[in-house]
């Protein structure tokens, strides 16, 4: 997986826009304008930070060297995914939808329900 097609994937999902609110290094994704994904530009190989349920984010940890807490975030609530290939893609991208699930679950229902009618 490249940073084209992380990006590719983050658009795809409803109501997101991506932004660079920390300079031309970093890449944000935003769902409402929260953010679910952070990620470099040049990083090799690609990493970037997803939000996660604690309890999850301290299993995922102990079970992927690739899972680590998360680079410049609070490492309670967000954790840095090192794409090194040894995760499949599916898992991958199944930790970027937990992601985007989170902020989702975290905006006002007026929110989702913009959310959901708009897209």
């Amino acid at each position: 997986m490249n940073l084209e097609e992380l990006r590719d994937y983050c658009i795809s999902k409803k109501g997101v826009e991506e932004t660079l609110p920390f300079g031309p290094e970093t890449l944000v994704f935003k769902v409402a304008g929260k953010a679910f994904l952070l990620t470099g530009f040049d990083s090799n190989p690609l990493q970037f930070n997803v939000k996660c349920d604690p309890e999850k984010a301290i299993e995922l940890r102990e079970e992927y060297s690739c899972v680590l807490p998360g680079y410049h975030m609070n490492k309670k609530h967000w954790n840095t995914i090192i794409v090194d290939g040894s995760v499949t893609k599916k898992i991958v991208l199944g930790w970027v939808d937990d992601s985007y699930s989170l902020v989702v679950k975290g905006l006002s229902k007026a929110e989702q329900k913009k959310l959901s009618t708009n897209y």
